[in-house]
């Protein structure tokens, strides 16, 4: 089977990545500094998959070379080690640029100096900005609205040029907004605090913490941001099928992941109080900058490509959400 790297595999997306590659009996390895991700669920992993899996405690903006002397034959890579706070980009870009942007020029160097040929990059559908038409396909013309979105951009026309050279093959996946944990709601979102809407809906329903209104008056017909979430395990389930995509010999290609309808921040609190049975207070907290009012995804481009689409509901998201806060209520370190 073949040996994939996972960069970021202990923060949320990718720590979810990396289970569902073992348990289709990949060879993983990841590459992890912590800064936000946790190393208990790769001790988890370790422990059950033993040989199968291995991680190391490094950041990718200093050498890899050693890393690269010790680990050999990768397949591909999954690069999904990135700072994403859109508020947090606006008041210190340097950091996004820094880290986002050197960080992966850093690691492509690595994997053009070693032969590695394919990988898989986690983008963003904050590339695109405020829309000019709804639901957003591949070709709506690029604006981001905050540093964050600007750094994936910057890192899209690196691989872009890599590729146009012949040196790499990619996938560029451009999330919409993620939500969920695994299936079984053994593996979620640990991030202290979460700025992510369901995750926080779900521990405001389940009294963990207050629930909070971050987002700002928007032009939609309530007045809170439209957006798309999709399921962590449909979001990765994807990544798969770009793996293989890459490995038939497909051509380098960006796709969003969406689920093809959007919903406000309102809907999606009162969804997520019925689907659970719990009603709770909408407090005021500091609204974010950066944000825009609407966006969600056309992915009839994955479908037709990738063979790929969601399979998961809002109501399985709240659901796996659910089980995996009662078990770890301040997530990892819990």
């Amino acid at each position: 089977m073949k040996k994939i790297l996972v960069t970021g595999g202990g923060g949320y997306i990718g720590a979810v990545a990396t289970n569902l590659l073992l348990q289709k009996g990949y060879e993983v390895v990841v590459i992890d500094n912590f800064a936000t991700g946790y190393e208990e669920p790769l001790r988890e992993f370790k422990s059950k998959f033993r040989s199968k899996f291995r991680y190391y405690d490094l950041d990718l903006k200093k050498s890899l070379d050693p890393f690269f002397k010790k680990e050999k034959n990768f397949s591909a890579v999954m690069h999904y080690a990135a700072h994403c706070l859109v508020n947090e980009s606006m008041e210190k870009p340097q950091k996004y640029f820094g880290n986002n942007v050197c960080g992966s020029q850093n690691l492509l160097s690595a994997l053009l100096n070693n032969g590695i040929k394919n990988i898989i990059f986690s983008s963003t559908c904050a590339v695109y900005g405020e829309t000019k038409y709804n639901p957003v396909d591949e070709k709506h013309p690029l604006n981001p609205a905050n540093p964050y979105g600007a750094s994936k951009l910057f890192v899209e026309e690196i691989l872009k040029w890599y590729s146009k050279l012949g040196f790499l093959n990619y996938v560029i996946l451009r999330y919409f907004n993620v939500c969920g944990a695994s299936d079984d709601g053994k593996v979620g979102d640990s991030k202290k605090p979460s700025v992510l809407l369901v995750q926080n809906a779900v521990r405001g329903a389940l009294g963990i913490e207050p629930f909070y209104l971050t987002c700002p008056k928007v032009d939609t017909p309530d007045g809170t941001p439209i957006r798309d979430y999709i399921n962590v395990v449909d979001l990765n389930e994807a990544h798969i099928s770009a793996l293989n995509y890459l490995f038939d010999g497909g051509k380098s290609d960006i796709f969003n992941l969406g689920t093809g309808s959007g919903n406000s921040v309102l809907e999606i609190v009162e969804k997520t109080q019925k689907i659970t049975g719990k009603k709770f207070d909408l407090g005021k907290g500091e609204k974010r900058k950066g944000e825009y009012s609407k966006i969600f995804a056309n992915i009839d481009k994955a479908r037709k490509v990738l063979g790929w689409e969601p399979k998961r509901k809002l109501e399985d998201s709240v659901e796996s959400l659910v089980k995996w806060y009662k078990e770890h209520p301040n997530g990892w370190n819990s």
